[in-house]
């Protein structure tokens, strides 16, 4: 029982108590079971279920079990119910797996193994069985089915998996369940009545006030009550809301947990209270609700104790549910109790009660309701052979109920019938037994008659789609009971199916010309027909019509009887119109009597689906060869072949007549009716099966009379008789000729979807998927693709964006038939103009001719002679003479080609029947035809056409033609002559070849001189271009040097091998800056202007944004404000950086500001439409590469410094370390005690060692060199304050404020962390540091350093000052503050940077405006540099301590281990420190980091750095300084703490980020969801699990539960999991659709393709194709540098500006 061992113990005083007093009689054989167990129930269960409101589950359930049911199992069992069902449970399982699907689980079908596609595992059994193997297929579920894993039916292999199958060891018998004792067995009898009934007569009460008699207490009725609101499908979640919030005044909160629950639960009471109290407000809400949509919520006033004894019967179904799945003999008693009909009384058993109820109970009672019919019917075939029978007595009535009823499909009863009607045993029971297809077909009937017009037609205007869909549900019925078809046939079963199959031709009839329509002629409709919903029945009928079709074909009793019965519907069908006179036509000596009619005035429809099932079954005939015993079911006179054409004859008619734009005023709806009419959804069963009725009328016709009936019906009897302009209309005659039908000719399935297949991939290459959308799929959804691909194409492997596709295989392109019919107008174009280009390529003649076509079967072989028949030959000579004398108005090309084609046919026909037979057989004499000796000759019509210059296009086709006719006139002649025939063909062909070869060197030869011309003219180019530009010699060394200049130097400089001292970036050997002239083109306005400090600015457009991509723990809490933050130092974790992109395109600053008041001004006067980005924010798209910006970056030009040596030298004797940090101190002191005045000392005081002229001293720092600061244009000073107050803004997620104190600390850490992040990018993709940069990169670093540097001279330097005390308070612990962080804490990357880029402040004097010389900056940046170097190999060593520890155990570390430590620690320092200086001084950096090499690497960065490459030596040569700054670092807490080994530092050097690892195979991202269990919610509702990229975490989105408030807002746990874990940015695999979803923010997101792929190379989003999916590494890698790019924000931007459609999804919910 549900709560364990303990809690029963806890209670069993009580429970005791309770059995001494009902316990004791129930174990009593003379008591009355049933009114005990009831007085029990009306004692307890009102007391359990008191509080509705807020009701305590535990403590309710706790109540339940000791009070009922602790006690009824007791009895039930005769001992502790613990042990006795412990016992049970290990003697064995049942061989059903029976697990019950939830929505969105994920479940497996195996498309080699299953019965049908309706046969699933769910994840467990399928990861334990053979179909693991093999073709498997994943789907969603929409709930409500159940794992087939046991049923034998199911599977033709591999029925069970490992789990399920009986234990070898022992025998069936004992493994199967064990049996109950009887004694257990007699109670259950007694128990199981009362507890069903009791269930049953509580579901199905309707009292409101009342309870029955038996369960009231004498105890009066309290005047309690409850006000229960109810679910539907058609108010929405916000409706209800709203109607709670109004009609009961409650908070929000409160109403949203009221819908909520109502939702999951199917009701739920809003209001508890005395009747009238709650009868208003029942008023209320409905009248409320009645505002919102058409009609009112349903309420009801129930009385508590209903209530109460409701809810416990839902908690009685779920205990005896968890009874069934312990033993099989529970289940039969159960099953054989609910079936009991009370003997002599109409009233139906208790089943089929809840049954027919079952649209009147709520969702969580039918959930119930249902689960119990799963566990116990379901897993015992023999009853649920007898539950089928009682669903399908009642199956008419469940129907209707459901389309009446408004909830979902899964939630009615008549979801079950998929689980019964596919079970092949079964179906063929109900169909012989109960008439099961009658009764569905009848049903449909019944529940469609709103929709019949007055002559008995569907009409569906007006229709309901929410009724319809409905109705679906009843066809789908039909399917599953059609899905395997019957292998031996009874008379009984026969007669049955023969009854159902006439009843299904009643709703044919209903549909056989439903909906005509008339053209329109003078205006355009006015409102277009609903026409949807017929086509969608048609869609929905197309598998249950071949089925229909196949079951009658498989045998051939039941086939000859089907169509006599079809053809007689059809001909009832056919006799309507004939109230007209019949009239006489004539054309070269035929004569045609038919009634007139014209489709292009009269009313037709495209719904023939009698006539088409006629034509289905005549070819079934055909092919079974029962064709010959025909008459004896419908004789000849009764079967008027002529009527039974007309109508598919009518349609085709149509679709030319609408191809030829002849119903334009129509409007859409007809066109998208003979769209689908040839759409390979519907064509099997409406366009292919008119062409075969076609063809059926050919076969039996006398061919000119058929082609009289085409000719009139088509409108062109006059265009032949006399000169009259026709339409392109000749189509339909070849369409008579598609012989690839089985039964039509010897083809088989394969074939012809071999000819699908080659004729799609004429076309282009194409991938899997689009394939198998282009081909029709049979009943198991299937199209027997694969098995034919690989004969007819190859597979080429997708890049890393992209799909797989198939291409043609080189020999079967001769198969091509340029006039394909199931070529669209667009398709026949583009695969002609393909082939013909492929033949072009090969130098090969472009004629198309159509391939030799199969036989056709002896039932069709008339069909033939409409080719050589005397009216054929009229129109073909007609046609080539119009065209031959140019009247142009009279032909187009088209029907040129049209009629070179038919000829093409004719030829090969006789030529083929020539080759098979002796002349004297062959009556087919098309060559005698078109060339009689009196008449016009068609041959030299032909010959004629060469010279018409129109119909240059078809020469070759022409040419083929004639060489065609030459081979027949040889072959006739040959034979004649009576000679071998098999000669006379290869001689034809070589006569044929020898010709081929005259065109072919013709070819060639044309080919070579048009090579030769083209290299005469490319010779000729040369010559000029060389000749410009000798004569403009000047204008092009200008811009070449500005190219050239750093190739020149990198060419100069790798000449020497020695160390370069020119490529030096610190200290007195300090390397010249190479400066390059800057002339940058504005994207706007297209002006070059070079780069100045004293021009107005240029600035690249740049995208600032959070980050987290290098932090080293997730765990940490990310500040979401940062008022208060201080963001001076960064931890070395580096939790969240601000990293500054650019896309490298270059603007005017004042263009700039006019296009983004452009966009400001245009965004306000449209209000109504969104933006993609947040102009609020300074968000923009950049004009040229719309990625999104939000700031620019001023570009600042590089200043020159050279350092002259002889000075360099001369200071380098007088200023050595301790010197230098002297006079910093000096310096420092003397500006605090200036600014002091009187204060108290901002700062420490200092040791001053000099007794020296204090005022001396102060500015001594000033003698070693200085220089007046660089002046910059006012413009540039604007944008270097826009864009510091942009990092400061959006760095911080604060309001901006340029004053701020903060706003340099920024800068200087975002210059940091994104050399930083460019560094790591660098690395992980194993380029060398320099060289390999994007341009984007490299320009957007430069400009964003110099603008680093040049951003001090917008701040007040007393500021500037004070950052850099801070800073070298880190460094030299004699300046160490009270908030000075400990060595350990720091991030010495952003020390550097910080203090080398404030240093200068210290030159500043209150006159003059000062900066260091080029000789004193490089010595302040060496000793910062090593000041740091020597503070970050400290870090290393000591953050490596724990690592030494377990290396050795002893206390002496070897010193290689600890260089290695040091020498890998320090190596990402060094290359973020060289890209630093690069970009700030300019000096060129060493070959060697020009490539990737480890040794040269580590080598060439100590020299450009100038560092010892024993780095130990700096300590060495600073001894006296460094040894006293050690001793005061070595005391700070954190470092000692970190010494002794009490806490851990972070070990360098950092471990780089990679998205988290996932499994190759999809499948197993899926059962990891299938295990998660929201966090937050009890209930065991399917939730949408999503994975986090970054750090693996499983998250439940787009789900109520999961939200949560951050700053008053309601975010979903996708988006507050991203504000955490990527500042904001975040990377989601939302694994039940197989997405990957990006989000930024709140309000931003966009879906982007998974990394998993078929085997096709295609990703599956939503699982729709279901094939088996396996992770691309390409890809994913694709997605990890999206994010180490940081170009996260660019691809949503990018999205959603091509897919606006998502502006309607709620990013920040997700």
């Amino acid at each position: 029982c549900s709560t364990g061992h303990n809690q029963n113990h806890r209670h069993f005083g009580l429970c005791a108590r309770a059995s001494e007093t009902p316990g004791r009689g129930w174990c009593d054989e003379r008591f009355d079971f049933q009114a005990t167990f009831l007085q029990c129930l009306a004692k307890h269960v009102p007391n359990i279920y008191s509080a509705e409101m807020d009701p305590l589950v535990e403590k309710q359930e706790e109540m339940v079990q000791a009070a009922i049911l602790y006690p009824l199992e007791c009895y039930l069992f005769g001992e502790d119910p613990d042990v006795f069902l412990e016992k049970l449970q290990q003697s064995g399982t049942s061989q059903l797996c029976g697990k019950v699907f939830k929505g969105g689980e994920t479940t497996y079908s195996c498309r080699d193994c299953a019965v049908d596609p309706t046969c699933v595992l769910c994840i467990d059994c399928f990861q334990n069985s053979i179909h693991k193997n093999h073709r498997y297929k994943m789907h969603s579920s929409t709930g409500g089915g159940f794992c087939d894993c046991g049923d034998t039916e199911a599977w033709k292999a591999g029925p069970l998996c490992s789990k399920h199958e009986p234990g070898a060891s022992s025998s069936p018998k004992e493994n199967s369940e064990c049996q109950l004792n009887e004694e257990i067995m007699e109670h259950s009898r007694r128990v199981f009545p009362s507890v069903i009934k009791y269930i049953v007569d509580m579901l199905i009460w309707e009292e409101e006030k009342e309870l029955p008699v038996e369960l009231t207490i004498s105890r009066e009725k309290v005047d309690s009550y409850y006000c229960v609101l109810f679910n539907d499908e058609h108010h929405s979640y916000d409706h209800v809301i709203y109607s709670l919030q109004r009609a009961l005044g409650c908070e929000l909160g409160e109403a949203q947990l009221h819908t909520t629950a109502i939702d999951k639960e199917g009701r739920r009471a809003v209001k508890a209270g005395h009747y009238a109290s709650c009868q208003e407000a029942k008023e209320e809400i409905k009248r409320h609700s009645e505002n919102v949509s058409q009609r009112p919520l349903h309420v009801e006033v129930l009385h508590a104790d209903v209530m109460a004894h409701q809810k416990f019967a839902l908690r009685l179904g779920s205990w005896l549910n968890k009874l069934m799945s312990y033993s099989s003999d529970f289940r039969q008693i159960f099953c054989q109790i609910c079936l009991k009909e009370e003997a002599g009384s109409e009233k139906p058993c208790f089943i089929s009660k809840l049954m027919l109820w079952d649209a009147r109970l709520h969702k969580g009672a039918r959930k119930v309701l249902h689960e119990l019919i799963f566990s116990s019917f379901f897993m015992e075939m023999e009853y649920k052979k007898l539950f089928a029978v009682e669903f399908v007595k009642y199956y008419k009535a469940l129907q209707k109920e459901y389309i009446s009823d408004d909830h979902d499909r899964v939630l009615s009863v008549t979801a079950l019938s998929v689980q019964m009607f596919t079970v092949p045993t079964l179906a063929r029971h109900l169909i012989e037994e109960r008439n099961i297809i009658t009764i569905i077909t009848e049903t449909l009937l019944e529940v469609l008659p709103e929709y019949l017009d007055k002559n008995d037609k569907f009409n569906f205007q007006g229709y309901s789609q929410d009724k319809l869909n409905r109705v679906y549900s009843v066809i789908f019925d039909l399917r599953y009971i059609l899905v395997s078809k019957p292998t031996v046939w009874t008379d009984h079963l026969r007669e049955r199916f023969l009854e159902g199959f006439v009843s299904f031709l009643r709703i044919l009839t209903c549909m056989q010309g439903m909906e005509e329509i008339k053209r329109q002629i003078g205006q355009h409709i006015e409102v277009d027909p609903d026409w949807e919903a017929a086509i969608a029945i048609q869609m929905q009928l197309k598998n249950i019509l071949l089925m229909f079709q196949e079951w009658c074909a498989s045998d051939e009793e039941l086939l000859l009887r089907s169509y006599r019965e079809c053809h007689k519907a059809v001909m009832r069908c056919s006799t309507n119109g004939r109230s007209r006179e019949k009239t006489v036509f004539h054309l070269c000596g035929h004569t045609l009597e038919s009634r007139p009619y014209r489709v292009s005035a009269d009313p037709v429809s495209i719904h023939l689906p009698l006539s088409r099932t006629l034509a289905g079954l005549h070819v079934r005939l055909s092919k079974t060869g029962a064709i010959s015993r025909l008459h004896e079911f419908v004789s000849p006179e009764e079967f008027q072949v002529e009527l039974l054409v007309e109508y598919p004859l009518r349609c085709l008619v149509l679709v030319a007549q609408v191809a030829a734009e002849m119903w334009r005023r129509n409007g859409l709806s007809l066109i998208s009716q003979v769209f689908y009419y040839q759409d390979v959804k519907c064509r099997e069963e409406m366009y292919d099966k008119d062409i075969i009725m076609l063809q059926i009328g050919a076969s039996l016709m006398d061919p000119n009379q058929f082609l009289l009936l085409i000719l009139q019906r088509y409108e062109l009897a006059d265009a032949f008789k006399k000169i009259k302009p026709t339409k392109d209309q000749v189509s339909s005659i070849f369409f008579c000729w598609e012989r690839y039908v089985p039964g039509i000719s010897n083809v088989t399935k394969e074939d012809v979807i071999m000819r699908e297949i080659i004729h799609l991939l004429c076309i282009e290459p194409m991938a899997h998927s689009a394939i198998t959308k282009s081909l029709p799929e049979n009943e198991s959804n299937e199209t027997g693709l694969e098995n034919v691909i690989d004969k007819v194409a190859t597979f080429k492997k997708p890049g890393v964006s992209g799909h797989g596709v198939y291409e043609l295989k080189d020999e079967c392109l001769k198969e091509f038939n340029m006039f394909f019919y199931h070529y669209t107008k667009t398709q026949h174009s583009k695969a002609e103009h393909t082939q013909k280009k492929r033949r072009k390529q090969e130098n090969r003649d472009e004629a198309l001719p159509p391939p030799p076509p199969p036989d056709f079967s002896p039932a069709f072989s008339n069909v033939v002679r409409i080719l050589n028949c005397d009216v054929m030959m009229h129109i073909l000579r007609t046609l080539l003479q119009r065209a031959v004398e140019l009247e142009t108005h009279l032909w187009t090309e088209a029907m040129v080609q049209m009629v070179l084609h038919l000829l093409s046919l004719g030829l090969l026909e006789e030529k083929q029947q020539l080759q098979k037979s002796p002349e004297e057989e062959v009556t087919f004499d098309f060559y005698h035809k078109a060339t009689p000796l009196n008449a016009v000759n068609v041959l030299m019509l032909v010959e004629k056409l060469k010279r018409v210059p129109q119909l240059e296009a078809q020469k070759d086709t022409v040419n083929w033609i004639l060489q065609m006719f030459d081979m027949v006139k040889r072959l006739r002649e040959k034979s004649s002559l009576a000679t071998v025939g098999a000669a006379s063909g290869s001689e034809a062909t070589k006569g044929d070849e020898s010709t081929q070869d005259k065109e072919k060197a013709e070819r060639k030869r044309k080919a070579e001189a048009a090579r030769l011309h083209r290299q005469k003219i490319m010779a000729q180019m040369s010559a000029l271009q060389r000749n410009f530009i000798e004569t403009h010699k000047l204008l092009y060394e200008n811009t070449l040097e500005a190219q050239g200049k750093d190739d020149a130097i990198m060419e100069e400089e790798s000449t020497s091998s020695a160390i370069d001292y020119s490529r030096i970036a610190l200290g007195p050997k300090r390397g010249p800056s190479v400066i390059e002239k800057e002339v940058l083109t504005c994207i706007l306005c297209q002006e070059e202007q070079e780069v100045k400090l004293e021009s107005a600015a240029m600035v690249l457009s740049a995208c600032v944004q959070k980050s987290t991509a290098l932090t080293q723990n997730r765990s940490r809490i990310l500040e979401l404000s940062g008022d208060t933050l201080d963001p001076l130092f960064m931890h070395p974790d580096l939790p969240c950086g601000t990293h500054t992109g650019s896309c490298g395109h270059v603007m005017h600053a004042a263009c700039w500001q006019k296009y983004f008041e452009a966009i400001q001004l245009n965004f306000r006067q449209r209000l109504h439409v969104e933006q993609i980005f947040d102009l609020e924010n300074g968000e923009y798209l950049c004009p040229l590469c719309k990625s999104l910006c939000n700031t620019v970056i001023p570009i600042v030009p590089l200043q020159a410094q050279k350092i002259n040596s002889e000075d360099a030298e001369a200071v380098a004797q007088i200023l050595s370390l301790a010197r230098w940090l002297e006079i910093v101190t000096v310096r420092i002191s003397g500006y605090s005690v200036k600014n002091a005045k009187g204060e108290k000392q901002s700062l420490p005081p200092f040791t001053n060692k000099g007794t020296g002229n204090s005022a001396l001293e102060f500015h001594s720092i000033l003698s070693f060199g200085v220089q007046s600061s660089a002046k910059y244009s006012s413009s540039i000073k604007e944008m270097l304050i826009l864009f510091a107050t942009t990092i400061y803004r959006v760095g911080l997620k604060v309001a901006p404020n340029e004053a701020d104190s903060r706003i340099p600390m920024m800068t200087w850490s975002t210059c940091a962390f994104t050399i930083q992040c460019i560094e790591n990018l660098l690395e992980t993709e194993g380029k060398p540091l320099f060289g390999s940069l994007q341009n984007r990169q490299h320009s957007g670093l430069k400009a964003l350093v110099q603008f680093a540097a040049a951003q001090r001279t917008t701040s007040p330097q007393l500021l500037i000052q004070k950052h850099l005390v801070r800073l070298l308070g880190v460094l030299l612990p004699n300046y160490k503050g009270e908030d000075t962080p400990s060595l350990l804490e720091v991030d010495m990357f952003h020390v550097l940077v910080g203090t080398v880029l404030s240093f200068p402040s210290l030159y500043w004097e209150d006159a003059v405006d000062l900066q260091p010389s080029s000789v004193s900056s490089a010595y302040n940046h060496l000793y910062l540099f090593h000041l740091t170097t020597l503070a970050h190999i400290m870090q290393i060593v000591i953050s490596s301590l724990p690592f030494y520890q377990c290396y050795c155990f002893s206390q002496d570390i070897p010193g290689w281990l600890v260089w290695d430590c040091v020498k890998k620690g320090i190596m990402p320092y060094l290359r973020c420190a060289a890209l630093f200086f690069h970009y700030l001084l300019g000096v060129s950096p060493p070959e060697e980091l020009l490539q990737v090499s480890e040794e040269g690497q580590f080598k060439a960065l100590c020299s450009y750095l100038s560092l010892p490459t024993n780095l130990f030596q700096l300590f060495h040569e600073y001894w006296d300084t460094v040894n006293p700054l050690l001793q005061r670092w070595c005391t700070d807490p954190v470092v000692l703490s970190c010494l002794k080994g009490k806490s851990i530092a972070i070990r360098y050097p950092r471990k780089r980020n990679h998205l988290i690892e996932l499994p190759e195979d999809y499948s197993c991202l899926l059962n990891q969801a299938s295990q998660f269990r929201c966090p937050r919610s009890s209930d065991d509702e399917q939730k949408h699990p999503v994975l986090c990229l970054f750090c693996g975490a499983m998250l439940c989105s787009q789900n109520t539960c999961c939200q949560e408030l951050v700053n008053g807002e309601e975010l979903g746990a996708c988006t507050s999991h991203a504000l955490q874990c990527g500042a904001g940015v975040c990377m989601f695999l939302k694994i039940r659709e197989c997405k990957v979803v990006l989000i930024e923010g709140k309000t931003r997101g966009c879906l982007y393709p998974a990394p998993y792929l078929d085997e096709y190379g295609e990703t599956d989003p939503g699982l729709t194709r279901g094939n088996p999916l396996h992770l691309c590494q390409e890809r994913y890698r694709k997605l990890h540098l999206l994010w180490q790019q940081h170009c996260i924000i660019e691809e949503i931007a990018r999205s959603q500006e091509t897919n606006q459609i998502f502006f309607g999804f709620n990013w920040q919910l997700l």
